[in-house]
């Protein structure tokens, strides 16, 4: 659909729309699952004052990632992706303190990098007298022109998607209230770097495919890890997304674009699904996040624990839940693709730790006793928050084989060797067996728990990413500025410049003042100093 804004000598200002399979799909997930989620957060944030700016905002969210999804132009992609940074940022300030101050922040530069990569790509576009980057793509392949915007969009793609070493924003960007958590990180604004990499996928050439495949791979490999590490309920859920667009962007780079856009459908609803129930849990705790205060949950939380478990295994890849349908076809159509064996690696390494984490969380908040304090009385959540995660957890259980008939009609016929086939269970047993055990175990051995401590510090941290992307980026000027204080202030420059010429005149005023208050006896040593020398001089 095209739109004539307005028409000047002859030159028309168009606004496209693009309505194909894709965008109408992902527009109708983002709009149900927003929905559900301005729902639950009418009880969620019940009580706060300015509730009605925080839907206005979350609508606002919305309405740019709408205009991101339908537009083949750059400029008014741009627009929702202006959009999103600029909302981004205002939810997460939204408690205002000093973290999520610093927070939003890191989340705003941090996509203010892909806002200038777009602009540049709009530049580069002048030369194709158009910038319906959608006409293009086939055409263009493999020109010079076409790899430095397809380069640009991946750079784009990667501060939106939190790939290394943009990654640290995301675990911060938990500062945000959870509704606007769940509605981030199931289809809004870490999906749009995604999306753009599906858009733009036919014009990537090779060299472009394996940077993204180590890029995503490194990054998926990354999370997994850090999230076994984690103690945070929120900042696990959120490593966890990290780990998911990894694979996502994984499979864009082996040419498999659809089944990525499968798996961010699948991904979106299951994730919304957790962090509700995370907020629903969290609330009930009296604000704690801490994983190793809860235990029991199943007894006192009953409804939130099974949506939390649905969601949970549907995030592994349990059979017949949303997530199977996606992950498990995306890693049987990788075992038959051209890759090499890095890459191989890290996927089904990084499925491993997935699946680890998972029964981790599930051990601390399920299994066990309730480690909060003894006499703490649970209120299991609200009709609204409820209505939202029934929504929710209806469409994880039944959303992945709907899309399955819709996204893949025909069947597609996976021919494999033994040792491939049963690889992928082999590593979702072991890494439940492994993850279950980890979270069990005590240590006792003072060598065993200080090696843990140490690879546990490296991996918990994002492979000291926010320490980066913090204390490096912020270091070198406060050294300089330190140094030019140092000099300028507390110097010889301020020796010789203001403070010695206050000293000189301040010296001054005090010989003067020391005159005028002992006046008689100098204007008699004046007198006398007079006489002497007149005397002298009438002698001489």
């Amino acid at each position: 659909m095209e739109w004539n804004i307005v028409t000047l000598n002859g030159s028309s200002v168009i606004m496209t729309f693009l309505f194909d399979w894709i965008s109408l799909l992902f527009m109708g997930f983002v709009l149900i699952i927003s929905a559900l989620v301005i729902l639950y957060s009418d009880d969620y944030m019940h009580g706060d004052l300015n509730i009605v700016r925080f839907i206005l905002l979350v609508l606002m969210f919305v309405v740019s990632m709408m205009f991101l999804i339908i537009s083949p132009n750059v400029i008014s992609i741009l627009l929702g992706w202006d959009g999103l940074g600029l909302v981004s940022y205002l939810l997460v300030i939204y408690y205002q303190n000093v973290s999520s101050y610093g927070a939003g922040m890191l989340t705003v530069l941090s996509n203010r990098i892909g806002d200038v990569a777009l602009l540049m790509v709009i530049a580069w576009m002048i030369n194709f007298g158009s910038w319906s980057f959608i006409y293009y793509l086939d055409f263009l392949a493999g020109s010079m022109e076409m790899e430095l915007i397809s380069f640009l969009v991946v750079l784009a793609a990667m501060t939106s998607s939190a790939q290394i070493p943009f990654s640290s924003w995301l675990p911060a960007a938990m500062a945000a209230p959870t509704p606007v958590s769940a509605l981030v990180h199931s289809s809004t604004l870490v999906t749009a770097g995604v999306y753009l990499l599906i858009r733009f996928s036919p014009s990537f050439g090779y060299c472009l495919n394996m940077f993204l495949l180590l890029v995503s791979g490194l990054t998926m490999f990354m999370a997994g890890l850090g999230a076994n590490f984690e103690y945070d309920l929120k900042k696990i859920i959120a490593l966890s997304t990290l780990s998911q667009l990894g694979l996502m962007i994984m499979t864009i780079s082996v040419g498999l674009s659809s089944l990525a856009f499968f798996h961010l459908l699948t991904h979106a609803l299951f994730k919304a699904l957790l962090f509700m129930c995370a907020g629903g849990v969290i609330h009930s705790m009296g604000d704690s996040q801490d994983i190793r205060f809860m235990g029991g949950m199943s007894i006192y939380m009953p409804f939130t624990s099974s949506c939390l478990m649905v969601s949970n295994f549907a995030l592994c890849g349990m059979p017949f839940l949303a997530g199977f349908y996606s992950s498990d076809f995306i890693l049987e159509m990788f075992s038959m693709s051209y890759v090499n064996m890095f890459g191989f690696l890290l996927l089904f390494l990084s499925t491993g730790l997935t699946v680890c984490y998972s029964f981790r969380l599930f051990y601390f908040t399920m299994c066990g006793d309730f480690n909060f304090s003894p006499s703490y009385s649970f209120v299991e959540v609200n009709y609204n928050m409820m209505f939202g995660m029934v929504g929710l957890l209806v469409l994880s259980v039944f959303g992945g084989g709907v899309l399955m008939w819709l996204i893949c009609p025909t069947p597609s016929m996976i021919c494999l060797p033994y040792y491939l086939s049963f690889l992928t269970l082999v590593v979702l047993f072991l890494g439940g067996w492994i993850g279950y055990g980890m979270a069990s175990f005590s240590f006792s051995d003072d060598l065993f728990s200080m090696s843990f401590y140490t690879i546990s510090s490296f991996s918990g941290s994002m492979w000291f990413m926010p320490f980066f992307s913090t204390y490096g980026v912020s270091f070198a000027p406060l050294v300089v500025g330190y140094s030019a204080t140092k000099v300028f202030d507390f110097g010889w420059m301020e020796y010789f410049g203001g403070q010695g010429m206050y000293w000189i005149l301040f010296s001054f005023s005090k010989v003067n003042q020391w005159f005028q208050y002992n006046s008689l006896k100098v204007f008699l040593g004046f007198f006398v100093m007079w006489v002497v020398i007149l005397l002298f001089i009438l002698i001489y």
